[in-house]
């Protein structure tokens, strides 16, 4: 099984105009925080925020078989993570500009703008999100309906 640091490298090797920078670190924050029951099966790079002129807030983000995970490792000291669980994530919004294009994931609580992503990896990430999240709520669904 790869490593979510492999993942966001290929995926960055495939799509070189996505702008990403600390893919090393930012990948620990999120592997730091895997469960041990729990695999990655789809990982990004893209910046957390919604400002095109700022790069400096690169993100790596896993889809694991469990929730979706955002890691961004500080330049000096800690980091920032957000868990999106599948019964928290609303809806999917994928825009593209001349350049980039960006992903919003509107959860219960928060609204997440991922930006300054390649126009050429938006059709890929939204299938990658999608398709888990289908699956992930039909399953939530199901554990409602038996309770």
């Amino acid at each position: 099984m790869k490593s979510v640091y492999e993942l966001a490298l290929e995926f960055k090797r495939r799509h070189p105009f996505t702008i990403g920078w600390r893919i090393q670190k930012n990948s620990s924050v999120v592997e730091k925080h895997l469960n041990p029951d729990e695999h990655v099966l789809y990982a990004f790079v893209a910046q957390k925020n919604n400002n095109p002129f700022n790069i400096w807030g690169t993100a790596v983000i896993a889809i694991t078989s469990k929730r979706i995970l955002i890691g961004r490792k500080r330049v000096v000291i800690g980091y920032f993570l957000n868990s999106i669980t599948p019964d928290m994530f609303n809806d999917l919004k994928v825009t593209s500009g001349i350049l980039w294009g960006k992903i919003y994931i509107d959860t219960v609580k928060e609204f997440i703008a991922l930006s300054n992503i390649s126009k050429d990896a938006l059709d890929e990430i939204e299938t990658a999100m999608s398709t888990y999240m289908m699956e992930e709520k039909k399953k939530y669904a199901l554990k409602a309906e038996q309770k």
